[in-house]
């Protein structure tokens, strides 16, 4: 059986070689050049109708892992011939608000965050209700089917979370805090908890406020200070992965500093060795993939998922993959 797939394999590789040299030797090589050139100069790459999406997140201010998944979302944009809006609030009640201010405007089609998904289903409900087609990214796979959703892209943050545990056994590490920097974001709490599902040692989780840096930074301190026996931080976020290592050096103390999301700060510190290793859920994928796949209902009633969540990640990153990475954080595409 094994050999029956590899030639059936081979030979489908073949046949694909073919096809594409036949069409690269004609119309198709000019299509493609003419989607590369308008790629290069900002415009669409379709002649399909200027629809309107709207992305409406979770993010608070300044938080760079959102400014990653617009990026990708912005390029499909351009590509699909999408006129793209953005907007976002962390209370949760003022995100609804955003997502019933977009059904208003009766946009083609909405993508949201489900980091608090009590809050929004009502307003998930009415974007349903007016007939507009609705994918869920990054926090909220297990609600995104039951809310009538299309599909959901992101990781499984449980998974992810089992992914860590996995990788701090493997570092020989005891015991871990894990830094939960939004109280009710149940991402957050899927996380931690996967990764006290895996994690041999002990894990104890610090709730901190987010939105202070400098709390942030007093209360993973103290948290150090108090108990010397901690070998290992888990931050949830890249912007607070560095918050967490000045805090370590302050409190004199040894513990590895791992994280949750990539960026370039947290590219550099696996690099040089500062951070441990890092987790990735590709946010310009989940950008990108969501305007696609809304652009893909919309013109050809397709679905990916299957009535599942389509996974963008987890990737564990150590300083064995940062080097490669470098140039894709530095542009903020990873």
């Amino acid at each position: 059986m094994a050999r029956f797939r590899t030639w059936v394999g081979i030979a489908l590789a073949g046949a694909l070689s073919v096809s594409l040299a036949a069409c690269s030797s004609t119309g198709g090589k000019r299509a493609e050049d003419a989607r590369k050139a308008a790629a290069a100069q900002g415009r669409a790459a379709v002649n399909t109708p200027r629809w309107t999406f709207a992305m409406i997140t979770h993010s608070g201010d300044g938080d760079t892992f959102w400014d990653i998944v617009q990026s990708g979302a912005r390029q499909a944009a351009v590509k699909d011939n999408i006129k793209f809006l953005y907007s976002h609030d962390d209370e949760a009640q003022q995100q609804a608000q955003l997502v019933d201010a977009a059904v208003d405007k009766k946009v083609d089609g909405i993508i949201v965050t489900l980091a608090k998904p009590d809050a929004m289903k009502a307003a998930v409900a009415r974007a349903e209700k007016a007939g507009i087609p609705v994918i869920t990214v990054n926090s909220g796979s297990e609600e995104s089917k039951a809310f009538g959703a299309l599909t959901h892209i992101g990781q499984d943050e449980t998974i992810a979370g089992e992914a860590v545990g996995d990788e701090l056994n493997r570092r020989g590490r005891k015991k871990a805090l894990c830094v939960l920097h939004e109280q009710g974001n149940v991402g957050h709490e899927q996380r931690c908890d996967g990764v006290a599902e895996t994690f041999r040692g002990r894990l104890q989780k610090l709730y901190v406020n987010g939105t202070n840096m400098p709390d942030v930074q007093s209360a993973i301190e103290a948290k150090l200070q108090a108990d010397k026996s901690v070998d290992s931080v888990v931050t949830l976020g890249a912007p607070y992965a560095d918050t967490a290592v000045k805090a370590r050096s302050d409190a004199g103390s040894k513990a590895e500093v791992d994280t949750f999301d990539l960026n370039a700060t947290v590219a550099a510190s696996l690099k040089n060795g500062t951070l441990g290793f890092a987790v990735d859920q590709q946010p310009y994928l989940q950008g990108y993939q969501a305007v696609d796949l809304l652009w893909l209902y919309k013109y050809n009633g397709d679905v990916l998922g299957g009535g599942k969540p389509v996974l963008t990640g987890p990737q564990i990153i150590t300083k064995d993959q940062a080097s490669a990475l470098a140039d894709y954080t530095e542009r903020g595409t990873r």
